[in-house]
């Protein structure tokens, strides 16, 4: 039985007049054609794309929770109501009681200056009428039923002192507190760690059998997709390009995009040279050979060497003491030209603290960190200066970390203005288009600013910035985790090259094993902040040693499975 139809919908945003006339950009829907596409009872559809695809857009429009200048038509039938037509007060009256939503990012979703119990209590009070105390004893449950620790501490708690999982098992039992028909659930695992995910995901799962509701799941990674859905959406550009049951979906893709989709997924069970890019693939020139890529020079020379690297923060504990928390724990590893080392572990492992250690962006509490015969850690300011221009950093965030009052141009240029780069600013102008080109980008975005770009032109434009200063070892801190699974070919394909090219060294630092597998030439687990296994991919892959690392790959998304 159907509890939601959406059928031929539209959604344009106005902006702005020009000449007189109002502007309008489709999101959802193209010419006469719309979005169709049913979601049953106790089931769960997934909506695939990347984005600008209008899956959110889509999503968000069943309970107009979209900007003023938004424009819906088609029809949108709950139940036998069109929510198109739906006032105000009839759609508060749904959110959170029949039709609820979890987001992508549970701390912007939740309100920092309210404690957990606070925020809980709210939907039970103005939904069910109940009092403060039966309110709380059903706060204290659903926590208890979406599995977090000590449920009556956390009651107590604010967002802030959860960790990211915990804060995505709030907005959870917030979005089941008055027991919805529907729920919609858009990117919500996307930027955990993989056994966190794999925790959320059985988590709605399980949720969704026993409630008996339905989800719609909004995601463009299919390798999660396939685990937790029903029937698949697939929607490129506002339309929808392919819908089915899951095991159609993957098993016979009929549509050249879908077919890309899936292509061009990093994978734990191959190893190709290039990753396919969606565009080319469809374009029928697939980037993806069947050859693996040649074995790297084992005798190529150490270009930094960590030794028993350690950082603790020192927290107020008491009037006069302080309280010692490791993050860091006797890290050693060797880092070779050209070669890449993997770094992984689960959210608070100690990974990205290891980056900015080892480049003393955290000052370290112990250790040595090797480059060039000497040690990074006791190095004066100005020697540091001198030396920091051969060791660069990505962060995973290209637009926090690009001044958005600087042209590209700019963003390039400064850099290599400090450190003495170039004659004067014809030639570092010259330079820097050169690698604009060189990562992909043609001369139109030298005059520009950061927020005209996509977010995968951004992590081009922050590789290219670090470029500018002829670096022999670069740090990729989750530099591809936030970005969609074409985009993160395309970056990953332009890291292998600038690699082969200029002979690169990277420590890339990721949460995605899959994204490892396909980069890396040896691999460090780490746990707690120590190293719990370090060998090269293909042998940690194959044979994983500790307990952790395999449950770190058994906890990755393999796609639809079908049963046996």
């Amino acid at each position: 039985m159907t509890l939601l139809s959406i059928q031929d919908l539209h959604v344009a945003f106005r902006m702005g007049k020009a000449g007189g006339v109002m502007q309008r950009t489709e999101a959802v829907g193209r010419g006469a054609v719309g979005v169709s596409f049913d979601v049953p009872e106790n089931t769960t559809v997934a909506l695939v794309g990347e984005s600008g695809s209008g899956k959110s857009v889509t999503a968000m429009s069943i309970l107009n929770l979209l900007p003023d200048n938004a424009e819906r038509r088609g029809r949108i039938g709950y139940r036998g109501r069109d929510l198109l037509q739906a006032g105000p007060a009839a759609l508060l009256a749904l959110r959170g009681r029949e039709i609820a939503c979890v987001f992508q990012d549970p701390m912007s979703s939740l309100n920092p200056v309210f404690t957990v119990g606070q925020q809980l209590c709210e939907p039970l009070v103005r939904h069910l009428g109940l009092g403060r105390r039966a309110a709380l004893a059903r706060a204290e449950a659903l926590l208890a039923e979406v599995g977090m620790p000590e449920p009556r501490r956390r009651l107590g708690a604010y967002p802030h002192e959860l960790s990211g999982g915990q804060q995505q098992r709030v907005m959870i039992a917030m979005a089941l507190a008055c027991e919805p028909r529907l729920l919609i659930a858009d990117e919500p695992t996307t930027a955990l760690d993989v056994t966190i995910q794999r925790q959320i995901l059985e988590l709605l799962a399980r949720l969704k059998d026993k409630h008996r509701m339905s989800v719609l799941f909004i995601s463009h990674d299919l390798g999660v997709v396939g685990e937790i859905a029903d029937q698949v959406v697939v929607m490129r550009h506002g339309v929808i390009r392919e819908q089915g049951p899951v095991a159609q979906i993957f098993s016979a893709p009929q549509d050249a995009y879908t077919q890309a989709l899936l292509a061009c997924r990093p994978s734990l069970d191959r190893h190709p040279a290039r990753l396919a890019v969606i565009d080319d693939y469809i374009a029928g020139q697939p980037t993806q050979p069947a050859v693996q890529p040649p074995p790297k020079d084992a005798a190529a020379p150490v270009v930094l060497e960590v030794r028993s690297l350690a950082k603790s923060f020192f927290l107020p504990h008491g009037l006069f003491r302080k309280r010692e928390f490791p993050a860091v724990r006797g890290v050693s590893f060797q880092l070779r030209r050209g070669h890449t080392l993997g770094v992984v572990g689960e959210s608070g492992s100690g990974k990205t603290t290891m980056g900015l250690t080892l480049l003393r962006l955290h000052e370290p509490t112990g250790g040595e960190v090797i480059f060039d015969g000497r040690n990074l850690l006791t190095l004066t300011d100005r020697e540091r200066q001198a030396m920091r221009r051969r060791i660069q950093i990505v962060f995973q965030n290209p637009y926090a970390s690009l001044n958005p009052r600087f042209t590209i141009g700019q963003a390039l240029i400064e850099p290599m203005a400090i450190h003495g780069i170039g004659a004067d600013t014809t030639e570092r102008e010259h330079r820097a288009r050169l690698l604009l080109d060189k990562v992909g980008l043609d001369g139109g975005a030298f005059g520009k600013y950061p927020h005209e770009f996509s977010g995968g032109q951004r992590q081009r434009i922050a590789i290219a910035r670090c470029l500018t200063l002829q670096p022999e070892v670069l740090v990729l801190d989750e530099a591809v985790s936030a970005l969609d699974v074409s985009v993160q070919a395309q970056v990953l394909n332009l890291l292998k090259d600038l690699q082969d090219e200029f002979g690169l060294a990277y420590v890339f630092i990721s949460h995605d094993l899959a994204v490892v597998r396909f980069i890396s030439d040896e691999v460090l687990v780490m746990k707690d902040g120590e190293v719990v296994e370090q060998a090269s991919a293909q042998q940690i892959l194959a044979a994983p040693q500790h307990d952790y690392t395999r449950r770190l790959l058994g906890a990755v998304p393999r796609g639809y499975q079908p049963a046996v």
